[in-house]
């Protein structure tokens, strides 16, 4: 019989996608006022890799990532997603754009072996994980390097990111060193 233990605290992430710079930085806001203090933040990348939200978020996105601490339980992922999901909801009711959806916001974390995102759809490679979400390993660290799986989104499979996973997961061990 396994024994049951507390898992390690995780680095939590978030990725925040729009074409709008103040959308980026209201979500900003809020992820400090809600989630703790930003310890690293990545360029904006173009998010180029697919078309799939053209049609509800509009053309020439840009994806930036957000590192937080506190470093948290990685229990708490549903009810990230479930926040980030309403926040999206507000921005779209504060400050009404052209398209259905100007802002996405996708919360998750990293641990030392893998970066894991939250989403609301179920999938084969997705997990329930409570209050309506599901969490999927989108990549892992293993032999010095990030490496993706056949489901992993097509911009998480482009290396562009990884330096920014590799600097998170340098948090991470700092982070926890330090307790």
């Amino acid at each position: 019989m396994g024994l049951i233990h507390t898992p390690e605290p995780v680095l939590p992430i978030t990725a925040v996608f729009t074409h709008y710079p103040d959308a980026i930085d209201w979500a900003r806001e809020k992820i400090r006022a809600n989630w703790g203090k930003i310890v690293l933040e990545s360029e904006a990348f173009p998010f180029e890799q697919t078309h799939y939200y053209d049609a509800s978020m509009g053309p020439r996105l840009k994806k930036i990532f957000f590192a937080m601490e506190p470093l948290i339980d990685p229990s708490q992922l549903a009810e990230m997603k479930n926040q980030s999901n309403h926040w999206e909801e507000e921005y779209s009711r504060e400050f009404p754009k052209d398209e259905e959806r100007p802002l996405n916001i996708d919360p998750g974390f990293i641990d030392l072996a893998k970066l894991i995102l939250a989403s609301s759809k179920d999938f084969y490679h997705r997990i329930y994980i409570g209050q309506g979400i599901f969490a999927e390993i989108t990549l892992r660290f293993t032999k010095g390097q990030w490496t993706d799986f056949p489901w992993t989104f097509p911009d998480y499979r482009e290396t562009t990111y990884h330096p920014f996973f590799m600097q998170c997961r340098e948090k991470l061990r700092e982070l926890r060193d330090a307790k």
